[in-house]
């Protein structure tokens, strides 16, 4: 049960007293909303962030018995490595989420060989376009400096990053903070999900989430809260 709920025109804040908690509470929240979308479409379409923080998250949803064959899972996002490196989210995606009975889940990663990340978004771009959009729900995360998916405030371009009328499924990131070049879903294949989460944890995260929201020039996190058509739900613990 969350243990803390405030409201804005942007976002719904559940705050849980500790991180399984919150996991456990995720979990099944995106399950019933995963079942939903079976029933009424036949399908369903999950997208889903890395980095350390979701990994509980994804232990807890794997273990839930919905009918894994009829979903598809994809990436908000990906750092240009291939899924044997260490940074990379689809490799974390296959050793957490799609275990137990996700294990049954279709898996579509956005990286793959290429000669540039351009070539790549444009390959991805392609080959995306037969998911069964739009997303069913996205669970997205967010870094210290107010970025989620790959949009950085140091993003070359980011602008067009953060056009709500792309018509680009995945477009390519440069930008210094990130490490290395990324691929990232376009905002508006995010805010058109039937359902967004925002998933983080620590205090240092939970400041960085209020500052952002906070009047001023917009961090990342903030226009894509300003753009989404329907209140993200914002889960956090300690």
């Amino acid at each position: 049960m969350a243990r803390e709920q405030l409201s804005d025109t942007t976002f719904s804040w559940n705050g849980f007293t500790d991180r399984p908690e919150l996991a456990a509470a995720l979990a099944g929240l995106v399950a019933g909303r995963l079942t939903r979308a079976i029933a009424e479409r036949g399908t369903g379409l999950l997208a889903v962030s890395g980095g350390t923080t979701p990994a509980k998250f994804f232990a807890a949803l794997s273990q839930i018995p919905i009918a894994w064959d009829k979903i598809t899972v994809t990436l908000v996002d990906e750092r240009f490595v291939p899924a044997s490196s260490p940074r990379s989210n689809a490799g974390l995606v296959a050793a957490n989420l799609l275990q137990n009975a996700a294990a049954a889940a279709r898996f579509v990663p956005l990286y793959h060989e290429a000669t540039s990340i351009e070539t790549a978004a444009a390959s991805d771009d392609a080959a995306l376009q037969l998911l069964p959009w739009p997303l069913d729900v996205v669970v997205l995360g967010m870094g210290g400096d107010g970025h989620t998916a790959s949009f950085f405030p140091d993003a070359d371009d980011l602008a067009t990053l953060l056009d709500p009328s792309s018509p680009r499924i995945v477009l390519p990131v440069h930008a210094a903070s990130a490490g290395e070049p990324r691929l990232t879903l376009s905002l508006a294949r995010i805010v058109a999900a039937g359902f967004i989460a925002l998933h983080i944890e620590g205090q240092e995260k939970r400041s960085a989430f209020e500052n952002a929201m906070r009047p001023g020039p917009p961090r990342p996190i903030r226009a894509v809260l300003e753009a989404a058509p329907r209140a993200v739900e914002v889960f956090w613990a300690p």
